[in-house]
């Protein structure tokens, strides 16, 4: 239903930027062909990512900024090229209040919610090995924010998820 994780990682020196920047657009194309969105990684590289993004037309077909921690800005610049916001369990960490922001204020029916299993353990389990059923928490604290009941924002970013993943016309419900 979408091609990733795919993109850029300026943390780990595993590879240049050159060769991650190659890779994240043959990646792009690949995914352009078979009409599939795709799930964004970004650690360290927001400016590269976006370039890369907005280079390559992503609007055709869009897709996820996966565990998203940027800032207010740069969401915006992401939402503008047709992508959804994924939040994880950073959301309910207490140093993270840029993320809360941006979860306060994204476009309702273009956010999504996620674990990031095993990785990302939102509190109370932070430091933990995170599961899925764990994604309860980041929503709870997305609905704290934008002061709204749980089940609308579970409901809403299940809808995101089937309506960007076609899962209907895919005979996946």
């Amino acid at each position: 239903v979408a091609m990733g994780e795919m993109g850029l990682d300026y943390y780990w020196k595993d590879s240049t930027p050159e060769e991650q920047d190659k890779v994240f657009r043959r990646q792009i194309a690949i995914a352009k062909e078979m009409k599939l969105p795709i799930v964004i990684h970004n650690r360290d590289a927001t400016e590269d990512c976006y370039k890369i993004l907005k280079e390559e037309g992503i609007q055709d077909i869009g897709g996820i900024m996966h565990s998203y921690n940027g800032d207010v800005e740069y969401m915006k610049r992401f939402l503008d090229l047709g992508m959804h916001i994924s939040f994880s369990g950073v959301t309910t960490f207490k140093n993270a209040p840029q993320v809360r922001e941006c979860a306060k204020l994204v476009p309702f029916d273009r956010m999504l919610v996620e674990t990031d299993a095993p990785y990302l353990a939102p509190v109370p389990y932070r430091g933990k090995r995170n599961e899925p059923g764990y994604t309860r928490y980041v929503v709870e604290t997305i609905a704290k924010e934008r002061g709204l009941a749980w089940e609308e924002v579970a409901h809403q970013t299940t809808q995101n998820a089937i309506k960007l993943f076609r899962m209907e016309e895919r005979g996946l419900l």
